[in-house]
């Protein structure tokens, strides 16, 4: 396990607030990351600016992994399967609560959504009760 550098977590959180706050600004649009592949997958000209984002960002990710970061990234020694499964609960539920971490999260609290505050604390609550069960009860 890599050891925390809140430095890097830090800067790594501004930024990602400085983009959210740069697209609601000279936009108005909210950099809900579940929102924005939705609507990239419906390929039409309106919704270009989701495909550029999401190409961004991906492109951000590299430039800092090839080129900025002082160690990699640690890999995931978790099964494919539940990555999978992980990935379609999380896309059911961005669904059902009509955003993701980062909507809610980032966006929705910076804008006071009561909505988005009662979803981060459904999240921080789950994800707590999950470690709890994973790593003290089943003892994986």
């Amino acid at each position: 396990m890599t050891e925390f550098n809140w430095v890097t977590a830090l800067i790594g959180g501004m930024l990602i607030g400085l983009s959210a706050t740069i697209l609601l600004a000279f936009d108005g649009r909210i950099a809900g990351i579940s929102g924005i592949v939705n609507g990239a997958m419906k390929f039409t000209k309106e919704e270009n600016w989701r495909s550029l984002f999401l190409v961004g960002m991906l492109i951000g990710g590299l430039v800092y992994e090839y080129l900025l970061a002082f160690e990699p990234t640690p890999t995931s020694s978790f099964a494919p399967w539940s990555m999978i499964w992980g990935g379609l609960l999380v896309g059911f539920g961005t669904r059902m609560a009509n955003g993701c971490t980062s909507g809610h999260g980032v966006c929705g609290l910076g804008r006071l959504s009561f909505r988005s505050l009662v979803a981060v604390i459904t999240f921080i609550i789950t994800a707590i009760i999950t470690v709890f069960i994973t790593r003290h009860i089943l003892m994986l």
